[in-house]
């Protein structure tokens, strides 16, 4: 928005506390290479537009508000003559960035010193030389530190991933090992009880019988029922009962077996017609260790199949066979987030999700979004742990207007009204000194508002805080990936 032009006075642009000390030629050459502005009521300049002005207020009133969630939030509104907005980073030049930190509007007839962006830079380093070394030093040092910091915030969440990731490999993982000796001992006393077959006295028939009921046992232990705990007790009783009838020895360790693997009394009938009842005992022997080996590989198939969805949950996690800006289904990404945190969520923490698989795939950095999804989730586990460690965490997404939404949403204490509007400063934390930078957060608003355009927004009440992030289901067609992939995360 343009002003109307009017004339410069040094006189009054020295009654402004910023140019006081300046001397009448440094005055004279603003003049000469400024102007001054009246702006009627309404914007001056927008949030995120090119920095092309500095400006200095004569007189009038003016307000500042920053973007957030979406919502124009102000944040200053003064009347104080010599306040200043605008391009106040020129001076860097093209070392950043160069945008509106802020938008800024006048609420009644105000007029502005106007300086371009280039003189403001040029005046700056001509006359404040030593002022321009130290404020470039304080700015890169802020960055350089706030980056470090963020760096570690991110070491921080790939240890506690690391440590979570290690103990779910360890169960299926000794789980496998525990399975595997075990076969081998069963493998060794199948070849010896095949050396007492061989010897005994089994006919070519009673053999070819035992070996298809063999074959037809192992086809039933792949699809045995699952009973209820009562259910697998009473049967456990009849085998036992039918086991001992028969003269079967340790008819109470082979039962809970049989029962195991789908087996009933009317299968030990069929076998006990199949064999002469001198070889009833052996045949059962047999057929047990081949349900023990057959047990014992499901066992081992479960665990390294196990082990195989943690490494593709990792893969997915970090997308490191991926590219870095694509179209993703943001289950897949809460997925493998969810599972890779699972250790740190722990038992006491019930986790629902709530998920409308309708929606569209979106275009986004996964990468970046999942880190997003841990910074949520750990501070969610935070907030009720805080509270005893049992809750509940319930991931939704949704569509929301024309964007997708996806929604945190936790028991804890809730975030209190004091410092709501403090959570996405950076280094802000309420966690105890050591286990929390302040940038998680941050981290995370510059993830989903800078680099993904959308909106990150915080709802809370004690027992009921939603932490929301909202994505847009198109790209923005003004920018590519590649421009996007330079802004600051």
């Amino acid at each position: 928005m343009s002003g109307q032009i009017m004339p410069c006075s040094p006189r009054e642009i020295a009654s402004l506390f910023l140019f006081e000390k300046l001397s009448p030629e440094q005055l004279g050459r603003l003049c000469c290479e400024g102007r001054v502005e009246l702006f009627q009521p309404g914007p001056v300049y927008t949030e995120g537009d090119a920095a092309t002005c500095f400006f200095v207020m004569i007189e009038g009133t003016v307000v500042l508000s920053r973007r957030v969630a979406g919502d124009d939030v102000e944040v200053t509104r003064t009347s104080q003559s010599g306040v200043y907005a605008g391009a106040m980073q020129a001076y860097i030049g093209d070392r950043v960035r160069q945008v509106y930190n802020n938008s800024m509007r006048v609420t009644e007839p105000t007029r502005f010193f106007v300086l371009p962006a280039d003189i403001f830079a040029d005046v700056m380093t001509e006359w404040f030389p030593m002022a321009v070394h130290l404020l470039e030093g304080l700015f890169f040092g802020a960055k350089n530190t706030q980056a470090a910091i963020g760096q570690r915030e991110r070491l921080l969440a790939l240890g506690s991933l690391s440590a979570g990731l290690t103990h779910e490999l360890n169960n299926p993982a000794a789980a496998a090992v525990r399975a595997t000796a075990t076969l081998r001992e069963r493998i060794a006393k199948m070849r010896h009880k095949l050396a007492v077959i061989a010897e005994g006295p089994f006919s070519r028939d009673q053999l070819a019988s035992l070996i298809e009921i063999q074959e037809r046992t192992a086809e039933r232990v792949a699809k045995a029922p699952v009973l209820s705990p009562l259910e697998t007790a009473d049967r456990e009783d009849l085998l036992t009962d039918w086991l001992d009838d028969h003269d079967i020895d340790r008819a109470w360790q082979l039962a809970p077996t049989f029962v195991q693997a789908g087996l009933d009394v009317d299968w030990l009938e069929q076998v006990a017609a199949a064999v002469d009842e001198e070889i009833l005992a052996g045949a059962v022997g047999w057929l047990n260790y081949t349900i023990e080996t057959e047990l014992l590989m499901s066992e081992i198939e479960d665990s390294t199949t196990r082990i195989s969805h943690l490494v593709d949950a990792a893969k997915q996690y970090s997308q490191l066979d991926r590219a870095p800006y694509r179209v993703v289904d943001v289950h897949e990404l809460l997925d493998s987030t969810l599972l890779m945190l699972s250790g740190k969520i722990g038992a006491g923490i019930e986790v629902v999700k709530d998920y409308d698989r309708t929606l569209p795939p979106v275009p986004a950095y996964p990468a970046e979004l999942n880190q997003v999804w841990t910074n949520l989730i750990d501070n969610a586990v935070s907030a009720v742990n805080s509270a005893g460690g049992t809750g509940t965490l319930t991931v939704r997404t949704a569509l929301d207007h024309e964007r997708l939404l996806v929604e945190f949403r936790d028991s804890g204490p809730g975030v209190p009204p004091e410092i709501k509007d403090r959570i996405f400063d950076p280094f802000f934390t309420t966690k105890p000194v050591g286990e929390g930078t302040g940038l998680g957060l941050d981290i995370s608003w510059r993830i989903v508002v800078n680099k993904h355009h959308g909106t990150l927004r915080v709802q809370s009440v004690p027992g009921d805080t939603r932490f929301q992030v909202l994505l847009p289901l198109t790209a923005d067609p003004s920018e590519s990936p590649e421009e996007q992939a330079e802004e600051t995360v």
